[in-house]
């Protein structure tokens, strides 16, 4: 009996527009891609929605520090995001971004709904205040002493040293990461989400009765009963300008925290997609919608999305979640990944040296229902990836399809060997697709491989390459690789979602139309094949490595940097140096022959600098967010003339351009006295 269609709508978190997809955000969009995949072969209606988080004060700032708008910011991102997703084969029916039209109008929507049902107060609250930058500051923008354990440098929420969590009030010695300054505390009138005020709904939703269905897993549950018991508290949903986002309909200069607009970015995208696929926005959303809805997320946002989001909706009148699903974080070789140790991977990073379904694939080894944090050990990676894909699936294909070419004209044969074996596998569809379908990726995984187990050692025990000897065992040699090579298109089918590019070669190999999941119950038998090409390829040792190097060699700061405090306590003074240590030191007058922007580089400038008597020297410099580049040109400047050349990913720099300023676009190369000539030396 043909089981009923579905229709089913799945979203991933919001990837934030201020920075480059890393290793750690896939883990996500992998295990959403895959259970995605998986649905719609088994030949459901399902639709996987996405867009960029475009919002908020770190991309207002960061825009400013590039000298471009926040659109142009968050255009470029867009198109990066793009791509790496793309290139990972995580394919979204749509991926759009926060800062639209139908998000601005949905966000008003839901806002006015609230607030007529008496769901939003005001209030004046004290907030921290940048007096030069002339801004309130988010939490994350005050660094000083952790109250608690006395770690320096740590955010105004949280201490990374002892995890402790305050007020940014309790911070000693406080200054804005911003302007270096203390922060003042000053008055403003701010809007807040009455959360409390639906408790028992929440309850109800999150703690059903044993008999219906959870929609969120048990260890979630649990920690949010804990926050239940601490209580739900007001949920302050607006920012004073400047602040890049949408702003509040009826409270001119204040603006909805991106928290607020970032989860109605589910529906806007989803919206905009119903405008292009001709599909009902209110099938999937209404409250009486029989339509299932999953969001997948990190554990680090629990709280936005099985609190604040759900009330949002319950408010507004539109439907909850089916279920959101949480997944843990990634750690490297078993450590959080590391700048310093090159374990910071970008997504583009490990494009550049690795195959993408490679690491689609160990995820899904590693994943499984539960928050638990995952490890990518790279050891471990390269003998997955070379045991079982290489030596276990792709050899079974390897193994018997050179003997249907040259022997048997490309064709199988009309019947199959070992139909006991052949059962058993078609037979396993039915456990692969539930753990699929209860996210248990690892055991489906484990279970694929101990069928591609059982199939090599039925090509063993047969030994094509010597029945190929005896012209008596022909008939036999040719059911023999037959059968091996349905019994690879039926793991070929179990692995589709997880490497769809790879299958997609298969089924081009095997002549066959795109697999689906109804297809584990038949087989090929008198059908051509096409000649076999080599499906993949060992991981090498030094693939590895150069990964590593060329994380090391191309950090970037994606984040505001923080500002160097005009207070001594901000700021330990480093360890003291002799004069005949500053000595060493040659600063040289140097005259600007050309100036450029550098490919890739959000800070840089790439300078030629004459020294004189012909001495010209290549400089990386980082005064991009200061200086148009042709204005510099003529230009004379000073140098540290005898720093160690540095290899950086765009090139070697041969020195150091000497500069002043507290950063960012009041940053003043030091033009020395007119009179001055190239190679002069600063005394």
């Amino acid at each position: 009996m043909p089981q009923q269609q579905r229709r089913i709508l799945v979203t991933s978190a919001l990837p934030y527009a201020n920075g480059p997809i890393h290793l750690g955000h896939l883990v996500e969009y992998i295990q959403t891609d895959i259970w995605v995949r998986f649905q719609k072969l088994q030949g459901h209606e399902c639709w996987y929605v996405c867009a960029d988080d475009a919002h908020g004060t770190p991309i207002m700032l960061r825009a400013q520090q590039e000298g471009i708008t926040p659109e142009e910011l968050i255009a470029r991102m867009h198109a990066e995001h793009r791509s790496d997703f793309s290139d990972f084969l995580v394919d979204f029916d749509n991926y759009y971004s926060t800062h639209s039209a139908e998000n601005r109008e949905l966000v008003a929507l839901i806002y006015q709904r609230l607030r007529d049902a008496g769901h939003i107060n005001r209030r004046t609250i004290q907030q921290a205040y940048d007096p030069v930058k002339k801004m309130f500051l988010p939490d994350r923008f005050i660094r000083g002493e952790c109250p608690r354990c006395g770690a320096k440098d740590q955010y105004g929420d949280s201490c990374e040293v002892c995890g402790a969590t305050y007020a940014p009030t309790e911070l000693k010695n406080a200054v804005s990461a911003l302007s270096g300054v203390p922060p003042v505390q000053k008055e403003s009138e701010h809007y807040f989400f009455k959360l409390g005020d639906f408790e028992n709904a929440l309850r109800a939703w999150l703690f059903p009765d044993i008999t219906a269905p959870r929609h969120v897993q048990a260890e979630v549950a649990n920690k949010l009963d804990e926050w239940f018991a601490a209580g739900l508290q007001d949920w302050d949903i607006s920012r004073d300008a400047p602040y890049f986002g949408f702003e509040i309909p009826d409270a001119p200069g204040k603006y909805f925290y991106v928290w607020l607009d970032a989860p109605i970015g589910y529906m806007a995208s989803f919206q905009n997609l119903c405008a292009r696929a001709g599909l009902k926005f209110a099938e999937f959303w209404d409250p009486d919608s029989r339509a299932e809805l999953y969001h997948f997320i990190g554990k680090d946002i629990l709280y936005f999305h099985a609190l604040f989001w759900p009330a949002m909706l319950e408010g507004s009148g539109f439907r909850k979640p089916s279920a959101v699903f949480a997944h843990g974080f990634l750690t490297v070789d078993g450590q959080k990944m590391s700048k310093s140790r090159g374990t910071f991977i970008n997504a583009r990073t490990y494009l550049n040296h690795l195959n993408p379904e490679y690491l689609r694939y160990y995820f899904a080894g590693k994943l499984g229902p539960h928050v638990e944090d995952i490890d990518l050990s790279l050891d471990d990676f390269t003998a997955r990836i070379n045991s079982n894909l290489v030596g276990k699936y792709v050899n079974i294909a390897a193994r018997s399809a050179g003997f249907i070419e040259k022997k048997f004209g490309g064709r199988l044969a009309p019947s199959l060997d070992n139909p006991a074996l052949l059962a058993d596998v078609q037979a396993a569809a039915g456990q692969i697709a539930a753990h699929y379908e209860s996210r248990e990726f690892a055991e489906a995984m484990r279970a694929i491989m101990a069928l591609a187990d059982r199939i090599n050692e039925y090509v063993d025990v047969t030994k094509p390459w010597v029945l190929a000897k005896d012209p008596a065992q022909t008939q036999r040699l040719h059911a023999v690789c037959s059968t091996n090579l349905n019994l690879f298109r039926l793991l070929s089918l179990y692995l589709k979602p997880v490497l769809p590019e790879l299958v997609a070669r298969v089924e081009r190999f095997l002549d066959i139309a795109p697999l689906h999941w109804s297809d584990a119950k038949t087989v090929l038998t008198s059908h051509r094949i096409n000649p076999y090409e080599h499906l993949a390829t060992r991981v090498e040792p030094k693939q590895i490595e150069a990964m590593l190097n060329e994380s090391k060699e191309s950090l970037k700061m994606n984040e505001i940097k923080p500002a160097e405090s005009t207070t001594s306590a901000a700021e330990p003074i480093k360890p003291e140096i002799s004069i005949d240590d500053f000595g060493k030191a040659d600063l040289r007058i140097a005259r600007i022959v050309t100036a450029g922007f550098v490919e890739g580089a959000d800070k840089l400038l790439q300078l030629t600098v004459d020294l004189g008597e012909g001495r010209t020297r290549n400089i990386f410099a980082g005064i991009r967010s200061a200086y148009d580049p042709k204005a510099l040109e003529g230009r004379l400047t000073v140098v540290v003339a005898n720093l160690t050349p540095r290899k950086m990913k765009f090139g070697v720099s041969e020195g150091m351009v000497l500069a002043a300023g507290p950063g960012g676009k009041d940053l003043w190369i030091l033009s020395p006295d007119a009179g001055a000539q190239p190679g002069m030396r600063v005394k």
